[in-house]
């Protein structure tokens, strides 16, 4: 099964997105979920992570700007990101944490003009 994310899209630096997951109740229950993400030319990287008690950490280039959050009875994972900066333009996906090669989908590209 492939991970989906959405809500991608262009935004002016300064702007926010939020970015949404839903995931397979039977993978989502027992992981600890992440946000992942790839600038061009760049290896993938981890953004945020949340463990399934709500625990969050941020990569140092997101912290205070994004926030990752799950709604278990939904089984989605969030990651909402405001104060976008350029450097943020990625193809954002999510993934357990450590991520599983086979969840890989598509990501969603964001974009954020100066």
């Amino acid at each position: 099964v492939q991970l989906q994310a959405s809500g991608g899209g262009l935004v002016q630096a300064g702007g926010s997105l939020r970015l949404s997951c839903a995931v397979p109740g039977s993978i989502f229950r027992l992981n600890t979920m992440g946000w992942y993400r790839q600038a061009p030319g760049k290896q993938r990287e981890l953004v945020a992570g949340i463990t399934q008690g709500g625990s969050a950490d941020y990569s140092d280039s997101v912290k205070g700007r994004f926030t990752i959050s799950r709604n278990n009875a939904k089984n989605t994972v969030y990651l909402q990101m405001n104060s976008l900066k350029p450097e943020d333009t990625a193809v954002y996906y999510c993934n357990i944490r450590p991520p599983w090669a086979d969840y890989w989908g598509q990501g969603t590209l964001v974009t954020v003009s100066s």
